[in-house]
């Protein structure tokens, strides 16, 4: 039976500016299991990053639990959190934030020492994830600013698996990439599903959001839909996208 990687319970998050209150997350109870490719989507302003920054102890929720592989997020302080995410998540975003000053391989080695201090074994499992990836050995030695769009995001979702993260955190990964470095990337991120990688997505974008099993709909930061999609196969494209494309209607997407 498939465990649960996260549960939220009356998860709440509320912003307070000018003496005004914002309710941005509103007593979400979601269950995320692992091995799924978990798709949030809702409008803009619909606490979607939101959610995903509260999952991942980037920040913390205002009432509410998180628990996180057994362990309550929201009783961590501040260096608690810091050391979990470490351990225990990758995160990839639309901007990718690789160090322009440091090779491709030193970017992943200097993510991966972090957490292991063996040089040899984080190098060759970097070089292991690069060539996976798509990113072969002679691209190890470039600088960022020598790589295409599509190939430094292909190194930033290394440098988020370099420590075997339980749960690989996205935030509108492929927002900045034209269509054919979009889909190189999440060709990436399937195959690593395929081989057992837990992953919740942020998107916007309906051609992401047909790569994941499942599809929550987050309105004025409550979930209004949950749409099981199976998993992905390029054959079922069609009747996926068909799928999707009525789920989201019925969202007011």
């Amino acid at each position: 039976m498939t465990k649960a990687i996260i549960k939220t319970e009356k998860l709440c998050k509320t912003f307070s500016s000018a003496g005004i209150q914002q309710h941005v997350l509103k007593n979400l109870d979601i269950c995320l299991l692992e091995e799924d490719f978990t798709i949030i989507m809702g409008s803009s302003g619909s606490g979607k990053s939101t959610l995903l920054y509260a999952m991942s102890g980037m920040d913390k929720p205002t009432l509410g639990t998180i628990d996180f592989a057994g362990e309550n997020l929201a009783k961590l302080n501040n260096d608690q959190l810091a050391v979990f995410r470490r351990n225990h998540c990758g995160f990839v975003f639309q901007q990718i934030y690789l160090l322009d000053n440091m090779s491709v391989l030193d970017n992943v080695l200097a993510s991966g020492l972090l957490v292991n201090k063996n040089k040899r074994e984080v190098e060759e499992k970097a070089k292991e994830l690069l060539n996976q990836v798509g990113i072969g050995e002679n691209a190890w030695s470039k600088f960022p600013t020598q790589l295409s769009g599509g190939e430094a995001q292909r190194v930033g979702i290394v440098r988020a698996l370099i420590n075997s993260p339980k749960l690989l955190f996205a935030d509108e990964p492929t927002g900045a990439l034209n269509s054919a470095a979009s889909t190189s990337v999440l060709d990436v991120f399937t195959d690593v599903n395929r081989n057992g990688q837990s992953i919740v997505m942020v998107t916007h974008d309906m051609k992401t959001a047909l790569r994941g099993n499942r599809i929550l709909y987050l309105r004025d930061g409550v979930i209004c839909g949950d749409l099981q999609l199976g998993t992905y196969s390029e054959k079922d494209n069609v009747e996926r996208h068909k799928k999707l494309k009525n789920f989201l209607a019925e969202m007011g997407w």
